[in-house]
């Protein structure tokens, strides 16, 4: 049987990153996944795109876009049956979850990334690599919207999250688990995603912001985002989704300014919900019109905002995009 194509796209971050004799990691050279990838080949052939190299903080929604206008151009072009994507992981699930949003494909799209660069003692780049290319050869991985492997866990981009600083380990989906494991024996998915609805876009102008609340939080950063012509606001809320009363007045005068404010939670778990009815309660910040989001974190909330935002700015049609 011949072998499937995969797109291959380097991005940088520590996965193409090595560590000098002062301990720094950073890029030097050529990727050394380009040179050290023993029998990568065996599982597919591969077209190579490196469309930037650059630190995970450092990418933009702009750089999203590009990946998805890229991988988009391959499948029509060539007919690729699945992409792999390595890139850093400080922003990896915000890239994945952007992809899942926007791209209307069923082929496998994987990303992946390390904690540990190429030089290091346990470093896991490779293995992560070869990892996420086996899903992405997989059949079963047909159909189940954009992956995220690493530590032989397959994950959902809408949930998982980057949960350690440093530790391999660092990628899991709260609440939910991954939906898959990688084995020597092969790649076994033990779970069925619900796939999100996906949305056409082809550029990016609108300008969402995240705070976090705080015990006596007052309107003051609400209403310099007012005035900084913010198109959306994303707040990590207390609890089940209340603030302190002070940042009412704020609330209101964003909703006036038809600037949709919506609601997460800081907390690790659990989704947000009209339950309290005292002021700055989830009840009575909901009768105000502040959307809220059933399970996703901020970062991921931002970036369905933008994409909301992109296609209309409607109220009821954003707030549907977030039930």
């Amino acid at each position: 049987m011949s072998k499937k194509t995969l797109l291959l796209i380097h991005t940088g971050g520590t996965i193409s990153m090595s560590e000098d004799e002062s301990g720094a990691v950073k890029p030097e050279g050529d990727n050394p996944l380009m040179r050290h990838t023993p029998n990568l080949n065996d599982y597919a052939d591969f077209i190579v795109e490196t469309p930037f190299t650059l630190p995970s903080p450092h990418i933009t929604p702009d750089h999203m876009l590009e990946l998805k206008k890229l991988i988009e151009k391959y499948y029509l072009e060539q007919g690729i049956h699945g992409a792999v994507i390595t890139h850093g992981t400080d922003t990896l699930e915000e890239t994945a979850y952007f992809l899942d949003l926007t791209l209307r494909l069923s082929i496998p799209i994987v990303v992946t990334g390390a904690m540990r660069s190429s030089n290091e003692i346990g470093s896991d780049g490779l293995y992560n690599l070869i990892s996420a290319v086996r899903v992405a050869t997989c059949d079963e991985a047909f159909g189940k919207g954009v992956l995220v492997v690493l530590n032989d866990e397959i994950h959902t981009a809408v949930n998982v999250t980057k949960t350690h600083s440093s530790n391999v380990s660092t990628f899991q989906s709260p609440q939910y688990g991954p939906i898959g494991i990688v084995t020597k024996g092969g790649v076994r998915f033990h779970h069925t995603p619900k796939l999100d609805l996906k949305y056409s876009i082809s550029a990016l102008s609108k300008n969402v912001a995240i705070i976090k609340a705080y015990a006596g939080m007052d309107s003051r950063l609400l209403s310099a985002l007012a005035d900084l012509n913010f198109d959306g606001v994303i707040i990590e809320a207390l609890g089940q989704g209340n603030l302190p009363p002070e940042t009412v007045k704020g609330i209101e005068d964003l909703i006036v300014k038809n600037i949709p404010v919506v609601l997460v939670s800081r907390c690790f778990n659990g989704i947000t919900q009209d339950v309290y009815g005292y002021e700055g309660g989830g009840r009575q910040l909901k009768q105000k019109g502040v959307i809220f989001s059933n399970g996703l974190n901020g970062q991921k909330a931002r970036l369905k905002l933008m994409v909301g935002l992109s296609q209309s700015d409607n109220p009821d049609y954003i707030a549907s995009m977030f039930k």
